[in-house]
């Protein structure tokens, strides 16, 4: 079982940086991360992906350049830098762990809110 708790959203400008974090416990070696997003009204959507090792991260490609994702296995956690900040970057963002062989994700924090305002 693995329990995810992410933290740092928050109202920032646009322009601005947030890093969020995702503070992961329980079994999680071999567990990939992920981060996505759901805007209000909308589906929710890849936003980042790293490995176990922290070797290999894949973005979606509209985001590519402004938003780094990282982690520290020491910490058990990953993080989600995001720079250049725009209103339509508004939405709640949640981590999600699976194992590397999977595409999809088993385990989903509860997501922190972010708000971008013009």
């Amino acid at each position: 079982q693995v329990q995810l708790a992410e933290s740092g959203g928050g109202l920032v400008q646009a322009g601005g940086s947030l890093r969020l974090s995702c503070a992961a416990s329980g079994r999680t070696s071999s567990y990939a991360m992920g981060w996505f997003r759901q805007a209000p009204g909308k589906e929710r959507e890849f936003v980042a992906r790293i490995t176990w090792s922290g070797s290999m991260t894949y973005y979606t490609d509209s985001l590519k350049g402004r938003f780094t994702i990282s982690r520290d296995i020491s910490k058990n956690t990953v993080y989600l830098q995001m720079n250049s900040l725009r209103p339509e970057d508004t939405a709640v963002y949640y981590c999600a762990a699976g194992k590397e062989y999977r595409r999809d994700y088993e385990y989903w924090g509860q997501g922190t809110q972010v708000t971008v305002s013009s």
